[in-house]
């Protein structure tokens, strides 16, 4: 799309993400003049691989206070920026955009077309209505959006005040503000290629190390890829580093706790995945470096061996003429007796009356603790969001401007900000967009 010939832009916007289509919408609503460049031919790329394409956009956490304890050692800086933008807002923007929401499991909030393709359509729409009657400058006439736009270098002159946007095609656009909305380094085939942070250097700004952070975890383990597309509820993983317990529960009942995971995976057929294991693999990735790391899978976190044990019993007695191959389904998913029967070393053509009482606690224990030899963290290409980026002692929350180059507005995932699985990170950009939007 050919961009409005304006000589200097009130702000410029760079990368149509989430957070860059948020921060755009709400300075041209403000009647800003806005051009959003998006080196993709298309905007939102990766927001419609959000959610496996249904986009699960928020979490349904209305306490500001308990929303930012949600993103671990950032909750002193996202408080104010929460509190001019938060859940309830976030829907209440959607909801009179046209969408309809709904809420399902651990409170992730989903539209009811269950289409990623919808908060991208209220997005764009929203960024091409124009201004507000009352709006300051009175330009009115919504966001340029300008795509296959690389910009490849950002300087600022401080003589006047301006900062001059160069694309690769040699173009350059000259604002008042800039707005960095690159993202970080994940998925990077949606244009997430860190090129932000080169530029943000330049400016000043130091960068935290960047690597993935929600991300599939690989396992030496070859048994594994017979369970490729297993899914499992109500588990509990444990992380032990050269034997040692590294993540432990903590009280009688199950903990919210970065270091202790129980609810669900996902076997692939490298290892695996799902929100349990991407909410841990920071932390495990942390390990690695360390020695030898083990994850233990716990299939029955609400049973003691005595329990589990008892279980099994009664169902040997019912069935005792059947093998035991054909009767651990009654506990356990079929694809996973063979997998039980494999890692206790018991021949599956035993008969259940036959199986000796060593062999019965063997089946116990071995379903009370599966180990996981880790080999590695899965690249970024597969990572939903990464970790690293702009230290938040850097940014200025109430407004989103750099602390260092006040013209400078930073936004959504090029922030150091560890977001779990569950719609935080695209909330941190509905946030961070609208607060920087509002602030320019």
């Amino acid at each position: 799309m050919k961009t409005n010939k304006i000589d200097i832009w009130d702000v410029v916007i760079i990368g149509g993400g989430p957070a860059g289509m948020m921060a755009a919408g709400r300075a041209a609503e403000k009647g800003h003049s806005v051009l959003l460049l998006e080196k993709n031919t298309t905007l939102g790329k990766k927001l419609l691989l959000t959610g496996g394409g249904r986009c699960n956009f928020t979490n349904n956490k209305q306490n500001i206070r308990e929303l930012a304890l949600s993103y671990k050692g950032s909750d002193q800086f996202l408080m104010s920026a929460f509190s001019q933008f938060d859940v309830a807002k976030t829907i209440e923007f959607f909801n009179t955009r046209g969408m309809k929401t709904k809420e399902e499991a651990e409170g992730r909030v989903f539209p009811v077309s269950d289409r990623a393709q919808t908060v991208l359509d209220v997005m764009v729409k929203y960024m091409k209505a124009p201004a507000d009657a009352k709006a300051m400058a009175g330009k009115g006439s919504g966001a340029q959006i300008k795509t296959n736009a690389d910009v490849v270098n950002i300087t600022f002159n401080k003589e006047n005040d301006l900062f001059a946007v160069q694309l690769k095609n040699k173009e350059v656009f000259a604002a008042r503000s800039c707005v960095v909305a690159t993202g970080g380094v994940s998925h990077p085939e949606t244009g997430s290629t860190g090129d932000g942070f080169t530029w943000l250097k330049k400016l000043g700004h130091k960068i935290v190390k960047t690597d993935a952070s929600l991300v599939p975890i690989a396992v030496k383990d070859k048994w594994i890829k017979e369970l490729s597309g297993l899914t499992l509820n109500d588990i509990k993983l444990t992380t032990y580093l050269d034997g040692k317990k590294e993540f432990i529960q903590k009280g009688p009942d199950y903990v919210e706790d970065p270091r202790f995971h129980r609810e669900k995976i996902l076997f692939t057929h490298f290892g695996i995945s799902g929100p349990t294991v991407l909410n841990m693999s920071k932390d495990v990735g942390e390990l690695l470096y360390s020695g030898e790391v083990v994850i233990k899978l716990d299939l029955f976190p609400k049973l003691d061996l005595g329990t589990l044990k008892n279980n099994l019993q009664k169902i040997l007695v019912a069935e005792s003429n059947k093998k035991i191959k054909n009767t651990l389904n009654a506990l356990i998913p079929l694809t996973l007796v063979p997998i039980i029967l494999k890692l206790t070393s018991i021949d599956g053509e035993i008969s259940n009356h036959s199986l000796n009482h060593e062999n019965r606690m063997k089946i116990v224990r071995c379903m009370k603790e599966i180990s996981m030899n880790v080999k590695e963290l899965m690249g970024t290409d597969m990572a939903i969001v990464s970790s690293g980026g702009v230290p938040l002692e850097e940014v200025n929350f109430k407004t989103m401007q750099s602390r260092i180059l006040p013209q400078l507005f930073i936004v959504g995932d090029a922030l150091n900000i560890n977001r779990p699985s569950g719609g935080y990170s695209l909330q941190l950009c509905w946030t961070t967009g609208f607060v920087a939007g509002d602030s320019i």
